[in-house]
């Protein structure tokens, strides 16, 4: 049977438009298909506009610290308005540089809500349209628990599009995006609480990161609430809005903001009309090479709910171009060692195991670990301090997980997730020179191990 095209995508996020722009530069005939915005979740509405965020957030305490530098200005003031009309603009270029890189690679890029009509057929726009593969790359939906009040509470969606920032806000919620946005409303000025359900947030992450990082946002103000949850949202008729908690307590605030999960987009897409099989969690099932149980469509990304990370999916989308495409080339997607940054202020910075999953596993482990003032705040006030950890295997001498909380960490722990991947051991690090004064040094000069 001739198809209108070789693979039809679903999705124009990072692993789509990876996936698409791929298979066609093997030759295949591809179509994109989006109904939102070009770039998925990461460009718009995720990594990219959040870390223009932090950066901004950052800069009020950089006004602080450059005082102890000698520096003296006026009183500095932050206009929100201004930091979104920019940042507004900046996601508009990168939406117009995703259109051309599937423009110019041969893609056709059709811009309206696909519904999957069959195992081998599309429709877009009351125009149906047929293909050997079916690739779903929808993303994921950020989701608001269902307790009285919800609708006046905000999520990621809609924090990126505020008219003003607003001077009291709740963050609910304990995974990176949580923390993140915390520290973003803390750095801007708002007068910032979280709160979340289980004893401690960045739940997965090395415990000492998490103690860490817990402390350091204390120092910075921001009022940290553990083993509650808001049980209900109330408009007061002032505007302002009282968040009721399990444990009694009432929270007046003027933005309630969710971060509590995030679901597979899959609303109306037609996957009823398929043999395709879901996790118990909704998220659609896949094997090793994301074929889901009906042969001819595939999923990757966010909706397969393994790693939701960006370079996660670009990963994913390469695998499925290329095993289809130019199999010759194709590889699996290693998902181990896999290095990620939590963009919280201080940043957090991470690759292999924690400790907690190398003592489970059955390792006999060396901890290494450093916590001081970072040299650039030393001339300040500011007592923040960074921690850097390497978790070793006493057999082997492999170093097994590096972690850090302190400025930059994403852009330090990147390079040392190659050595790790390349299976680094301590006496590599240790005969590794060092770049002075840096405080990635540290990470080559850790001699003693600590008490466990």
């Amino acid at each position: 049977m001739a198809f209108d095209f070789d693979l039809f995508v679903i999705g124009a996020g990072s692993g789509g438009v990876r996936a698409a722009r791929f298979a066609a530069g093997f030759g295949a005939r591809v179509a994109v298909a989006e109904s939102r915005y070009l770039g998925g979740t990461c460009v718009n509405v995720g990594c990219v506009p959040k870390k223009l965020l932090v950066y901004g957030a950052h800069y009020s305490e950089d006004f602080e610290q450059a005082h102890g530098f000698g520096w003296t200005a006026g009183k500095p003031s932050f206009d929100w308005a201004t930091l979104i009309a920019n940042k507004n603009r900046e996601i508009e270029r990168l939406n117009g540089i995703y259109r051309s890189l599937l423009v110019n690679s041969g893609v056709t890029l059709l811009e309206g809500h696909a519904r999957i009509v069959d195992p081998h057929t599309v429709e877009i726009n009351g125009q149906r349209h047929s293909a050997g593969h079916i690739l779903v790359a929808t993303g994921g939906w950020p989701q608001v628990p269902e307790i009285p009040g919800k609708e006046h509470a905000i999520t990621s969606n809609e924090a990126f599009f505020l008219k003003a920032l607003p001077r009291r806000v709740l963050v609910v919620g304990g995974g990176y995006i949580a923390v993140e946005f915390a520290s973003i409303f803390n750095g801007m000025g708002a007068q910032t609480t979280q709160v979340y359900r289980g004893p401690l947030f960045l739940r997965g992450f090395d415990q000492g990161v998490r103690e860490h990082l817990r402390d350091e946002l204390g120092k910075k103000g921001i009022d940290l609430r553990f083993n509650t949850e808001v049980t209900r949202i109330d408009k007061q008729a002032d505007g302002s809005l009282a968040a009721s908690l399990k444990d009694g307590s009432v929270i007046e605030t003027d933005c309630v903001f969710y971060a509590t999960g995030r679901r597979p987009m899959l609303d109306n897409l037609g996957l009823e009309n398929t043999g395709v099989k879901f996790k118990q969690d909704g998220f659609i099932d896949v094997d090793d090479e994301y074929r889901t149980a009906e042969p001819s469509i595939l999923a990757i990304g966010d909706v397969i709910g393994r790693v939701p990370l960006t370079p996660v999916a670009l990963a994913e989308g390469m695998a499925v171009a290329r095993r289809l495409f130019r199999p010759e080339e194709y590889r699996k997607v290693d998902y181990k060692l896999i290095p990620t940054a939590v963009f919280s202020l201080p940043n957090i910075g991470t690759v292999g195991m924690t400790t907690e999953e190398a003592r489970e596993a059955g390792y006999e482990i060396k901890l290494f670990e450093s916590r001081f003032r970072p040299m650039k705040l030393t001339l300040t006030e500011s007592q923040e301090k960074t921690l850097m950890k390497l978790i070793v295997d006493a057999q082997t001498d492999r170093v097994l997980g590096v972690h850090m909380v302190g400025p930059d960490a994403g852009e330090i722990v990147q390079g040392i997730a190659v050595a790790l991947k390349a299976g680094a051991t301590k006496q590599v690090f240790d005969d590794t020179i060092g770049i002075h004064p840096t405080a990635a040094e540290e990470f080559v000069t850790l001699r003693t191990p600590v008490a466990q």
